[in-house]
């Protein structure tokens, strides 16, 4: 079977998911998800919504999505080392080389990272999880690609693994002509309609197919397998990555947050409609003018400001619609549609005043914490983890890593559900502190905390290397017992400089201490007239 054929037969499947995600982006953001149809002309006009609080809503979760899943400042993953398959115990000088060299790989890593579009291509990505709820990352050498839901296929089997994709993409024929037979180009060149467009595209597709622990694809152009198209790669390196963001037993594709408020989004949208045409009607000013009056309307209408016509006040009237007051309850409706959809979408609301108390901003992030921990869960199975082998797999095929034992050394993921299980110990632990020495008084948590392993614990739930950065208490102890013998001699000397200036060690009030201070006189020397001078 042909990858066209087998992508016409799983869009079946796929038509349901993309009819939602379509009309989440008219709520939310319109260009993300175009239809067929506006896919293979392009798309030129794009529908506008009424209001804007879902595109906000939108870009907001995919902001915070992004800062928790790959943050900027700090390392997303670590490397660490299995101590069970070693079947020994490392000693500290091993692991704290080891963790050098860990912590040295990590920074190329995140350098080339940095370095490339693959933030840019991950947010996109994370939009589209977001409105549409499922999107399709390739890894290639140059960096990522973006696959949106109308754009390619997947099947998967009941465990949720995947054993089948094929996308589908325009490439220029000039860029794949030499790859093409000559029977395949005549082919391309009856079907085109339009000779004149300045751009010759043709559909590419491209087929990726599990093979027992492996994934294998080819491309494809009117059922012609392109020669140099062909890859394979292991499962656990594969870089085909297809996310979703919720994922339901036995469906192939993932549902989106949008999908899941679409109800307030369509309220919201009706109402913001209806408010919009009923404050301009409510604004429009017509002036009548009695069809028994002497007033002409032309000689009305044409009058400028300040101008005097003939006429009869009495017989021109103003019509307005005056229901203004009646827009109250769409306008309170509205409100409370939009707090619940800024909820449901992270959109923190702190108030900024003087009243606003740190307490309020804690319990705020920690509810926020709370609910995205489910989405960090699929998204780091099915995203962090597959990123990172890649990304880990390239470097040391390209030398620019050294080799890694695969079943001595394993990465860890150090942000998502991990990074917010650290916050929760975080605040565990100050509470813990807080309450034994509210309730036992401070000199309790001195007696009974050892502040070593309170320091070790801190650091570890902030993701910090404590590596050459925290003293340990031998040291302490040492730099303490220093200080003190230092302490001790200078006591000692100022000391004798005190004792210096008593009565008894001034040589004019003791005698014995002049005597013992009184220079020695040197034997006088003959004159050299009563020397001996015998030899």
């Amino acid at each position: 079977m042909t990858a066209k054929s087998r992508y016409d037969y799983l869009s079946g499947e796929r038509t349901q998911f993309l009819d939602e995600a379509e009309k989440a982006a008219e709520l939310t953001l319109p260009y993300l998800i175009c239809s067929h149809e506006d896919f293979t002309l392009g798309m030129r006009h794009l529908p506008t919504p009424w209001q804007s609080v879902g595109a906000k809503c939108a870009v907001t979760l995919a902001s915070k999505l992004m800062l928790a899943m790959v943050p900027v400042q700090t390392s997303f993953f670590k490397l660490q080392v299995d101590d069970t398959q070693l079947g020994q115990d490392l000693g500290p000088q091993v692991k704290s080389e080891l963790d050098l060299s860990f912590a040295k790989i990590e920074r190329t890593i995140l350098e080339a990272i940095a370095a490339s579009n693959d933030r840019v291509v991950i947010h996109e990505a994370l939009l589209h999880l977001v409105v549409a709820g499922n999107a399709l990352v390739y890894m290639h050498k140059e960096g990522l690609k973006l696959y949106p839901l109308n754009r390619y296929v997947v099947e998967r089997d009941g465990n949720g693994n995947v054993i089948e994709i094929v996308t589908k993409e325009k490439i220029a024929k000039k860029l794949i002509e030499d790859q093409l037979p000559e029977e395949v180009l005549k082919e391309y060149n009856q079907n085109v309609v339009d000779t004149d467009s300045k751009v010759e595209e043709c559909d590419v597709y491209t087929h990726v197919k599990r093979d027992n622990n492996r994934f294998i694809w080819h491309q494809e152009v009117h059922d012609y397998v392109l020669p140099k198209s062909h890859g394979k790669s292991p499962i656990d390196v594969s870089p085909w990555i297809p996310l979703r963001f919720n994922s339901v037993d036995g469906e192939d594709y993932g549902r989106g947050r949008v999908g899941q408020f679409m109800g307030d989004l369509k309220s919201l949208e009706a109402l913001s409609q209806a408010l919009v045409e009923g404050s301009a009607a409510a604004a429009k000013v017509v002036f009548t003018v009695s069809p028994s009056s002497t007033t002409k309307p032309s000689t009305l209408a044409k009058a400028g400001n300040g101008a005097i016509v003939q006429g009869r006040p009495d017989d021109i009237g103003v019509i307005q619609v005056g229901k203004t007051a009646d827009f109250r309850t769409a306008y309170e409706m509205m409100g409370q549609l939009e707090r619940r959809i800024n909820e449901a979408f992270l959109v923190m609301q702190v108030r900024n005043s003087e009243r606003t108390t740190a307490e309020e901003v804690r319990l705020t992030q920690m509810e926020l914490e709370q609910q995205l921990g489910g989405l960090f869960s699929l998204l780091t199975t099915e995203f962090l983890l597959p990123y990172l082998n890649r990304k880990l797999n390239v470097f040391q095929k390209s030398g620019q890593i050294p080799r890694l034992p695969k079943d001595i050394v394993k990465p860890t993921i150090v942000a998502g559900v991990n990074a917010l299980g650290r916050g929760q110990d975080r605040e565990s632990l100050g509470q813990f502190l807080q309450v034994i020495a509210q309730t036992m008084g401070p000199e309790a948590v001195q007696q009974f905390i050892n502040p070593e392993e309170v320091v070790k614990r801190l650091a570890a739930a902030s993701g910090i290397d404590v590596l050459n950065l925290v003293r340990s208490m031998q040291e302490i102890q040492g730099e303490q017992q220093a200080a003190q013998q230092q302490q001790m001699q200078m006591e000692q000397g100022q000391q004798q400089i005190d004792a210096m200036k008593t009565p008894m060690m001034d040589p004019s009030k003791n005698p014995a201490l002049a005597q013992q201070l009184a220079p020695t006189e040197p034997p006088t020397e003959l004159p050299t007239d009563e020397r001996n001078t015998d030899v």
